[in-house]
Order: structure tokens, then sequence, then C-alpha cells
């Protein structure tokens, strides 16, 4: 009975039962809508990457008899999909997207926040959720695998932290930007030698479905596809969708990305210098959120399913702010919420869809202008836990 009336006494908006069964309801019902549909060309990708494995082909060629595209993924991927593409299709996507799903709300719920914090975090992004679950997308996973790695470290778990970057950084390399919690480590010794220890191991598992040979042959072409991409990704409608390709598609000049990267990268890391700020866990949860923006706007990779990282970092900013919910940072958010998180929807008429959002990739512009905030506040401003409501 005393569960029950604390049950009741609890906001249904934050209640974490709720919301569990709302997420895995929008990624089965989004998984369905397309494999009824037969509109899943990612999940055939994805399916042929085991196969192909299999049968000793190339991870990374054009396979059109099969799908539209190609494998960007890498070679550790094909063992990875394995259970679901054995599945009929339209069971092997329901059940990859529950999963993906899965990991990121319990990454969320791993974060040592209160619960209105973690719910905050979890409604602004359910939309954002859709959109990836309905493209097919494991960037719910990426998001879930860095989360994992900053919550993993602030538990004294390295060996386990290690494990979900190397994991990640195999699959997409997104992931390798989980290195970024290292030096919060209190255990770095233990930590370099789970990444070792793991490098090795992940490695190696694609081998049990083929061959060493073969394996590593797929790591060299992986490495050429990723660099081939990225010039195709330059001026794409649908790709490079970041602070990269904002600043390219509205100037349309011809330059190194590097002119853009490089500062990025100074303002990024040059908080790390405040040592003090380290124990500070509001500043170490701000590093997060950064983290999962910078990953994005920096990345000519970036697509629209990839804002499900983006606007998972602007949200926990949003919650851990050291200059609270300002006027300024409250329209900032909403911002994000209106033209990143709805822009692929009708609200905004298909006029202004494909004549401002897409070749400007403006789907950026409020997490771009949120993560030069948030850097400015973790160089400039005081942190102290002092009002942060912890549920560790």
């Amino acid at each position: 009975m005393e569960r029950f009336y604390a049950f009741i006494r609890k906001p249904l908006w934050r209640d974490s039962r709720l919301l569990l069964v709302l997420w895995l309801a929008v990624a089965v019902a989004g998984s369905l809508i397309k494999g009824l549909r037969g509109s899943y060309n990612n999940y055939l990708i994805f399916k042929g990457t085991f196969f192909h494995a299999i049968e000793g082909l190339t991870l990374f060629g054009p396979y059109p008899a099969e799908y539209a595209d190609a494998n960007h993924y890498g070679p550790l991927f094909g063992l990875l999909i394995a259970p679901f593409a054995l599945m009929p299709d339209v069971v092997g996507i329901t059940a990859l997207m529950a999963v993906c799903t899965l990991a990121l709300y319990l990454s969320v719920r791993s974060l040592p926040l209160d619960d209105g914090k973690k719910a905050f975090v979890l409604w602004f992004t359910l939309n954002e959720l859709f959109t990836a679950v309905a493209m097919q997308q494991l960037n719910i996973l990426v998001a879930a695998g860095i989360i994992f790695s900053f919550t993993l470290i602030e538990r004294q778990r390295d060996f386990w932290a290690a494990f979900f970057i190397v994991l990640m950084t195999l699959v997409k390399l997104y992931g390798i930007v989980g290195l970024a919690f290292f030096l919060f480590s209190r255990h770095k010794g233990r930590f370099v030698l789970s990444m070792l220890s793991w490098g090795a191991v992940l490695f190696a598992a694609p081998m049990l479905i083929s061959s060493p040979g073969y394996v590593v042959s797929q790591y060299a072409a992986w490495a050429a596809d990723i660099a081939s991409k990225n010039g195709d990704n330059l001026m794409s409608l649908y790709q490079n969708i970041s602070l990269l390709g904002i600043i390219r598609k509205v100037s349309g000049g011809i330059y190194s990305d590097l002119w853009v990267i490089i500062p990025g990268l100074v303002l990024f890391a040059g908080p790390y210098l405040r040592l003090s700020a380290w124990r500070s866990l509001r500043f170490r949860l701000s590093m997060l959120a950064s983290v999962l923006l910078f990953v994005v706007l920096f990345s000519t990779g970036s697509e629209s399913s990839s804002y499900i990282i983006a606007l998972t970092g602007a949200a926990l900013w949003w919650t851990v702010t050291p200059t609270g919910h300002t006027p300024l940072n409250n329209a900032l958010i909403i911002f994000a919420f209106v033209l990143t998180s709805l822009s692929p929807t009708d609200i905004f008429p298909r006029f202004v869809r494909e004549n401002y959002i897409l070749p400007y990739a403006l789907k950026a512009l409020p997490c771009a202008l949120i993560w030069l905030k948030l850097t400015w506040e973790m160089w400039r401003c005081r942190y102290s836990d002092d009002g942060l409501s912890t549920n560790l």
C-alpha cells in the first residue's frame, strides 16, 4: 500500500515506468510503420554486413540488387547484427530498434541526476528518438555508449567504460569521443589496460564468423571508405548537417574543414585546464553534454538522425547549466526543440524545409548556439554542485 501511495504522489510525467513504456512504444511503432511498408533500406544494409561477412565479400561495396547506398559501419558490426539478421525482417527491425532504444533509456537513467532531470532529458528527446527509429539508425546506440562510458567512469567501473568506448569506436568512429572522460578516471592505469584488452578482443571478434585475413582487410577497407565518404558528404543535402555544414553550405567556400575543426577543438579542450573545476559533478556533466554536441557538430557525416545524440546533450546542458534557467537559456532550448527536433516534420512548410533548412543545414544551428554557450560557461563560470540534486 505504501508503494501505491508513493506512486500516486509522484508526478506522472517523471515516472520511470511510464517513460520506459512510452520509449519502447515509440521504438516498436516507428519500426512497424517502416517495416510493414517495406521501407527499411538501412536495415537491409545492416543485415547485409552479416551475410557478406559470412560469404567473405567486401562489406563496403555497392550491392544494388540488395539495397541502395552502402555500408559505412566497421567489421565488428557484422557480428553484432547477426541475431537480428537471422530474424524475419520486420521482427529484426523491431527487435534491433527496441534494443537500441532500451540502451539509450537505461543510459539516461544511469546519469547521476534526480528523476525530474532524467525525465526532462527523456521527454525532450522523444520526438528525435522517433526520427532515428524511423530511419533505422544506430545513432541511438552510439548516444547510449557515450553516456555509459561517462557514468561507468563516475562509478569507478573503468573496465566496462573501456568496453563501451572500444565497442562504439569499432562500430562507428563517433564512439572514440568517450576518451574525453579519461581524465576524470581515478584509475587511469586500469583504464588504459582495459582499453588495450577490449581493443584486442573486439578487433578479433568478427573472426568468429569469418577469417583473420578477411577481418584485417576489411578494417583497411573501412578506413578507405571513411576517407572517401568524407569528401562525398561536404555539400550533400542530407549529410554534413553540422556546424561544419552550415559554414560550408552558407559560404559555398572551398577550404579545408581543419580551419573550423582546430579552433573548435581548442574551445572544446580548453576547460580541461580548469583543474579545480573537475571536482564538480556539474562541471563533469557539462563536459558530457559538450561531448554529445561536439561529436555531431564537427562531423561531416552528421545527418538528421544523428541529432538524437546532440539533442540529448542539449537537454543535459539545460538541466545542469551553472547559469540557471535564464530567459536566454530557456530560449535556446526551445529553439532547439522547434528547429532541430521538429524541422523534419510538417510543422514547417515543405517550401521552408526544402529551400532553407536542408540546403543550409539549419537543423544544426540551435545545437551550435547551445554548444557555444555551454563552452563559454565551461571557460568562464564558477562551478559548484549547490542545488544539483542527484540520484546515485
